[in-house]
């Protein structure tokens, strides 16, 4: 007649059983099937938070009057759903997952993997012994949590994909409101449904990492969206496990407002590319730094003669456009230091040669990444003609007309000649006998005059005059008075000594 286990507790096979089991990190319990707990090894006790037997519970209601379980949805166990009271009504599982919470806290301590063994004896059928088997799964389970919560609190659009079907196991906020998909539906589906490497550039790649469970590197993609269209994305796969099944995580950067932003900014430019082609003001584009023309638009052509692969590459300075060394070193350091120029006068050559007087304006802009310089000519040569035509007329008509006024005669040589280069001669540099010839002119005599005032000759006085034009530069009385005038000398206060002609 069979013995049970229980009044086996002293007998060699049953020290031998424990001595094995005592070994096992495994947590084991052996339950009687009248429901007594007949022994638990360290491993047990110590993923239940005890240290003898006792503190474990004597009985299966003993056991679960002191802890409490629950499934991980935290919906609680009843009674007979206890995984102790199963194996002692001689049910068997594999696996259930439970959280262990002692009685009186809320919040549990454990997680518990258990499986179920049922031990009978050789000659009859019914169990002498129940074990129940337990795996303390709570470090992996709390990472998984932690895992869960970053997951679904990463801005980042992500879902994760089973790799033995391809179907979506998660998918977090990020994902929802990036592309508008609703997450219980979106759990449904698999890649097949919603292809997460649409137009992915190297989506052969990216097809043999998946099947492999390798790592897919990051490449642009466009996701279709449920409502249609699609959104340009960069995506990226990572192999990982859950609830130890291969799977893939991918992750997702949104790529849209960027591309939104380069659209926006490519009309933006092809709308100032056809405005700057279309432009009557001669107009060109250059580096800040070294002035190399990148562009020239037709009004530029027109006005030098300098075709777009003639002038491209290469600066003002270098295709000699600037008439004048001077003027094109201030022009070049006034933009160097960061004005910007406005109406500011200078000679350009043209390519055939000709000379082109121009009002020159600049603004500092950017293209892309490069600091560029836009700069505008107006052609003002027709009008400075015409200014000096006017002035070259008034002055035939009131030739050596002493009582024309001074001041419109002042005005008339300015216009007839640029003002001098304050750098050029100054009144130090005159005679005191030119100061006087001058002082004279300034008061409107002409040379028969000035040879009286001064008791010479005629041909001494123009002598005098034409060493005076020489050193300041000037070749008409008008501008030589208004040269004089424009330092602060009028004549007023010059004395004027007399000499008489000799006999």
């Amino acid at each position: 007649m069979a013995t049970t286990l229980k009044s086996l507790r002293e007998t060699v096979d049953l020290r031998h059983l424990r001595q094995i089991i005592a070994g096992l990190d495994e947590g084991v319990i052996l339950v009687d099937p009248d429901q007594s707990l007949l022994w638990a090894n360290e491993a047990a006790l110590t993923m239940h938070g005890v240290e003898r037997l006792e503190q474990l519970g004597t009985t299966v209601d003993d056991y679960r009057a002191r802890f409490q379980l629950r499934y991980r949805n935290n919906h609680r166990l009843e009674a007979d759903d206890y995984p102790i009271e199963r194996v002692v009504a001689g049910d068997r599982f594999s696996e259930v997952v439970v959280e262990v919470t002692v009685a009186g806290e809320d919040a549990p301590r454990w997680v518990h993997q258990v499986r179920s063994l049922v031990l009978n004896d050789r000659d009859e059928d019914a169990p002498s012994c129940v074990v129940l088997v337990i795996q303390d799964v709570t470090d992996r389970y709390q990472a998984e949590d932690r895992f869960e919560q970053s997951f679904n609190a990463n801005p980042a659009p992500a879902v994760i994909c089973r790799l033995a079907d391809l179907r979506f196991v998660k998918v977090n906020q990020g994902f929802v409101e990036m592309t508008g998909h609703d997450k219980g539906q979106l759990l449904c589906k698999t890649m097949y449904d919603i292809d997460v490497l649409r137009g992915a550039e190297r989506r052969d790649l990216a097809k043999e990492r998946l099947s492999e469970g390798r790592t897919i590197p990051q490449m642009e993609a466009e996701l279709e969206l449920p409502g249609g269209g699609t959104k340009l994305v960069i995506v990226a796969g990572q192999p990982i496990e859950m609830d130890d099944q291969p799977c893939m995580l991918f992750t997702f950067a949104d790529l849209e407002p960027r591309r939104k932003a380069e659209s926006a900014l490519r009309h933006s430019e092809e709308r100032f590319t056809r405005t700057f082609q279309m432009a009557p003001v001669p107009m060109a584009i250059g580096a800040r730094d070294g002035h190399l023309l990148c562009e020239v638009n037709a009004s530029f052509t027109a006005l030098t003669g300098y075709g777009s692969a003639e002038i491209i590459g290469r600066s003002l300075a270098e295709v000699e456009l600037w008439a004048h060394e001077p003027g094109r070193r201030d022009i070049e350091e006034a933009i160097e230091s960061g004005r910007d120029l406005r109406g500011h006068e200078a000679r350009i050559t043209a390519k055939d040669g000709g000379r082109i007087d121009c009002l020159v304006s600049t603004e500092a802009i950017r293209l892309g990444e490069d600091a560029c310089v836009l700069w505008a000519f107006q052609d003002i040569t027709q009008r400075k003609a015409t200014e000096l035509e006017l002035v070259e007329a008034i002055e035939a008509v009131m030739k050596d007309t002493s009582w024309f006024s001074r001041s419109i005669m002042d005005k008339l040589a300015r216009l007839r000649a640029p003002q001098p280069d304050a750098a050029g001669a100054g009144l130090d540099d005159l005679t005191a006998r030119e100061r006087e010839v001058l002082a004279l002119i300034c008061r409107g005599l002409d040379d028969k005059s000035i040879a009286r005032s001064l008791g010479v000759s005629g041909n001494t006085v123009r002598n005098h005059v034409a060493r005076i034009y020489a050193k300041i530069g000037v070749n008409r009385r008008t501008a030589a008075a208004a040269w004089a005038r424009a330092r602060g000398f009028d004549g007023e206060a010059t004395a004027v000594s007399h000499r008489e002609v000799p006999a």
